[in-house]
């Protein structure tokens, strides 16, 4: 008998990751992560690329048995978190890399049906490589080896990535950056991420990457910046009020009293309290805007405009990313695009735009008060003016005059012209008789008054 191959552990997990049953699979992710630990937990242990590449497709195919969204969600999120599981920068690296390598093969694979949890997928590992660069304090070493590690097997010529991954990973970027280190990034450390995207903007040949990376990176940043001033404010509000309370710590009980009554609205059932608003979420409404990035525009404007200006640069590059450029200038000389303004920071502007636009309607308005002017806005409308219109109509009807006729039409065969027109003047000839009979009856009980 022929001995029975041992199959190597990554492959048996590989294998029972893409079973049928549910259970299966649930009990093949777990026994993974405590594989995961125990060897790189050891000196001399460690992964190599094609185990972990074995160990993405057995994982890939767990994803695309799953259904049901909630069930979808969870497993992408413990997924993802196995990335925390590798003890080293390497380890955890090297499993980053392979999984976009995942990506890239299986791609043209996936139907448009299973789409959107890869998507998701997609976005869960981006944003838990982040949380681990937030682990380490943001090292500047840590962010150019992840950046570079994007940009190698994601944006470059040769990482023979489809087209739906790079522009699903330039749409989610920014937004899942702010989401982990909006709190804590300086204008620095976020020029230091948009970095990479600068270079590949100013040399990409193609046109689709170009589009996506001023629509995702640059475009976005010129869009929140007003809402960033608006955080910044909001912090300048909220220092300002710990200074108060400060200085209001010595109020009387009474006071204190007062202040946490519930107050009543008017006209309400004695007793109903408002609604305490202090519990809602921050940011709750519809048009809500979480958190954003902070950015010195005037060094990503000259950061851009270095790389742009230079001559290996092709011209319909250099073109859209001049444009890119002038919005960036106008931010860092506070000039605003018109519909992004924010309230709260230019809510004077306003004000002044709203007088000036009164004082230009005033003379309209002048005008309108004279005689035979905008008396249709001025003036309320007058139930019987439609009565007087059609008395109007039929006393013209009645005086006598006749309709003014058309232009003789050149008589062709039968002529057609001439009919129209006399039985025209007959028409005319009964209204005057009509009318000279009315005319007639008036007359004579006049004459018997006399």
């Amino acid at each position: 008998m022929v001995p029975r191959v041992q199959l190597p552990p990554e492959i048996q997990l590989a294998q029972r990751l893409a079973g049928n049953e549910q259970v299966t699979r649930d009990r093949a992710v777990k026994k993974l992560r405590k594989y995961i630990v125990a060897r790189t937990q050891r000196a001399a242990g460690g992964f190599t690329h094609d185990e972990l590449l074995k160990v993405w497709k057995g994982l890939f195919y767990c994803m695309w048995m799953q259904d049901k969204p909630l069930l979808q969600e969870e497993l992408g999120r413990t997924i993802s978190q196995l990335l925390h599981a590798f003890q080293t920068t390497e380890a955890q690296h090297l499993f980053l890399r392979t999984f976009w390598q995942t990506m890239n093969r299986e791609w043209t694979g996936i139907d448009r049906l299973r789409l959107d949890k890869f998507y998701m997928l997609m976005r869960m590992v981006l944003n838990e490589s982040l949380k681990a660069l937030k682990t380490r304090g943001w090292e500047e070493r840590q962010i150019e080896q992840l950046l570079e590690l994007l940009t190698t097997e994601i944006l470059h010529p040769d990482s023979q990535a489809p087209s739906g991954v790079k522009s699903h990973f330039l749409e989610i970027f920014l937004e899942e950056l702010s989401k982990v280190g909006a709190a804590e990034l300086t204008a620095d450390q976020n020029l230091k991420f948009i970095e990479p995207f600068c270079a590949i903007a100013a040399r990409t040949q193609d046109s689709l990457v170009l589009h996506n990376i001023t629509r995702g990176i640059f475009e976005a940043i010129v869009e929140q910046a007003p809402f960033a001033i608006e955080d910044l404010l909001d912090e300048l509000d909220a220092q300002e009020g710990d200074e108060g309370t400060s200085e209001d710590e010595g109020t009387s009980e009474d006071e204190e009293r007062e202040r946490d009554a519930p107050s009543v609205q008017p006209g309400s059932p004695r007793g109903a309290a408002l609604p305490d608003r202090s519990d809602e979420p921050p940011g709750g409404g519809e048009d809500a805007v979480g958190p954003v990035l902070q950015f010195d525009y005037e060094a990503v404007a000259g950061r851009l405009f270095a790389v742009a200006s230079e001559q290996s640069t092709p011209s319909q590059n250099r073109k859209r990313l001049y444009k890119v450029i002038r919005k960036l200038q106008d931010l860092a000389e506070g000039i605003f695009p018109e519909e992004d303004v924010p309230e709260k920071a230019y809510r004077n502007l306003r004000d002044e735009e709203q007088e000036r636009r009164t004082k230009k309607r005033l003379p309209k308005a002048r005008s309108q008060n004279h005689p035979g002017k905008g008396r249709k806005e001025d003036s309320c409308p007058d139930p019987s003016s439609g009565s007087k219109r059609r008395m109007r109509r039929r006393q013209r009807r009645g005086s006598g005059a006749e309709p003014v006729a058309p232009q003789e039409q050149r008589g062709g065969p039968g002529g057609r012209g001439t009919r129209k027109k006399r039985r025209r003047l007959r028409a005319g000839a009964k209204v005057k008789g009509a009318r000279c009979q009315e005319l007639q009856t008036e007359q004579q009980p006049l004459r018997s008054r006399k």
